[in-house]
């Protein structure tokens, strides 16, 4: 039931993230589409990139090998900060830190549940329910 909990979390998470990226780009599109024509009801694609004025990738929207959707953001400077992944067996999520080393992963698969922790100079916390 907690690994059920915990996908659905990681599901909604990654849900907000998208909308939070999508959502000025649709803004502008709409704004475009009212004065063009209607916009499309839905955007079907294998894979999305938001990029900023230069062309650089900031976000990336796409599917993994197995099939399962994967989120990339990127800061200013085009680094990975933030990875987000659905399988077949559960989901993962990673924050990277300054250094872009893995400060926390939440992870949940058929076996278990875990959140780890890692700090520069620290021990690294593993959390399991």
């Amino acid at each position: 039931m907690k690994e059920r909990t915990t996908q659905i979390l990681l599901v909604l998470v990654a849900i907000l993230l998208a909308a939070h990226l999508v959502r000025p780009a649709l803004i502008s599109s709409s704004a475009q589409a009212s004065q063009n024509e209607n916009p499309p009801a839905v955007l079907r694609a294998q894979s999305i990139e938001l990029v900023d004025k230069q062309g650089q990738a900031r976000a990336q929207l796409f599917l993994g090998e197995d099939g399962g959707g994967n989120l990339r953001l990127r800061d200013g400077s085009g680094t990975v900060r933030v990875k987000l992944g659905a399988t077949p067996t559960g989901a993962g999520l990673i924050l990277f830190d300054q250094d872009v080393e893995p400060a926390i992963w939440a992870s949940t698969d058929k076996s278990s549940t875990s959140l780890k922790l890692a700090e520069k100079g620290k021990e690294q916390r593993v959390i399991k329910p």
